[in-house]
């Protein structure tokens, strides 16, 4: 890796960036309409009621890495729109988007704890995230 690039990486991850500016990020970059799945899943209402502050405290830091990882998710892919992606650039897009899934995935296993053990197999992995909430549409049933 070139050395400017590899010191200006070395700073951006042992600092991190004013409020301000992951702000502005943030709604520069806001997930596009046809990305339903870069939104933040919240947590179910029900969920959320039976948490405790320190679980809910957890959940909002979580969630806030989320929404900085959709709108790189989000600038990355403006970048890329139009172009014909390379190898590097497609594996580039794949982990940040593992990412994104995986951190999800800690979120409900972060959450696990609340629900008897009859109901703990939502907070398992699944192949599929839907958008929305974080346990899907379909809880109370």
């Amino acid at each position: 890796m070139e050395e400017n690039l590899a010191a200006n990486i070395n700073y951006m991850v042992s600092h991190q960036l004013h409020n301000t500016v992951m702000n502005e990020l943030s709604e520069s970059y806001k997930a596009p309409g046809n990305c339903a799945s870069l939104e933040v899943p919240t947590v179910n209402p029900m969920v959320w009621a039976s948490m405790t502050p320190s679980m809910r405290a957890q959940e909002v830091k979580f969630q806030k890495v989320l929404k900085l990882f959709s709108a790189a998710i989000t600038a990355y892919g403006r970048q890329m729109e139009n172009l014909e992606m390379e190898k590097i650039q497609k594996d580039t897009l794949g982990l940040m988007c593992n990412s994104f899934y995986e951190i999800n995935c800690m979120r409900k296993m972060a959450i696990r704890p609340i629900f008897h053990p009859r109901f703990a197999s939502l907070c398992q992995e699944s192949g599929v995230q839907a958008p929305g909430y974080l346990f899907g549409e379909n809880l109370p049933k």
